[in-house]
């Protein structure tokens, strides 16, 4: 199922990607992206640091 959805999303060529910004400016509007966008950097930035700070446990547990 996964390598299906790579398979499809790889062969996404200008058009299709123009056509899916297009349907996203559309939904929430061109002021309300930025937001988002921001939003999902923190998430992303939130998650690193969760993983990175679990890996430091993990090797620390590995120590004792």
């Amino acid at each position: 199922m996964i390598l299906n959805s790579v398979y499809i999303c790889g062969f996404m060529g200008g058009y299709e990607w123009i056509l899916i910004i297009l349907v996203v400016v559309l939904l929430f509007g061109g002021r309300k992206i930025p937001e988002l966008m921001k939003g999902l950097g923190q998430g992303m930035k939130e998650f690193k640091n969760a993983r990175n700070e679990k890996e430091k446990d993990s090797a620390s547990e590995e120590k004792q």
